[in-house]
């Protein structure tokens, strides 16, 4: 997830974040992998077992890895921007469990599933 003019707040690398993500498949293995992985810190933090971290972390990336790799056919965000993109799976996973996800795919794209080449909407930028 290079860019040519790289992000200076989280709010300009968000509708690039939300782009490497148009597939909902993709979507949802990020879901699945935030959600166990933060279930595997939980329980790491409750039971002070200490390989509850590297489980969370090999689980929240694995799955959206396999995401980006084999579905999108792209680079996670997370190679080049860690903090940000992990702070974007936690909103792309507050928006899709409320529901909301999809609508803001057609705020930044114009569609709930917009192609890969699809630009990003002026209004969005």
């Amino acid at each position: 997830m290079s860019y040519p003019d790289p992000p200076r707040t989280f709010e300009e690398f968000w509708p690039r974040y939300a782009g490497a993500h148009r597939n909902p498949l993709c979507r949802g293995l990020h879901y699945l992998g935030t959600s166990l992985g933060l279930a595997a810190a939980l329980w790491g933090v409750l039971t002070l077992n200490p390989l509850a971290l590297p489980l969370a972390i090999a689980l929240g990336y694995g799955f959206a890895w396999i995401g980006h790799f084999f579905i999108e056919r792209n680079k996670p965000a997370s190679f080049d921007y860690a903090l940000w993109s992990l702070r974007g799976d936690f909103r792309m996973l507050r928006l899709g469990l409320t529901g909301r996800m999809a609508e803001e795919m057609i705020r930044l794209y114009g569609s709930r599933n917009p192609p890969p080449d699809a630009p990003l909407r002026p209004s969005a930028r």
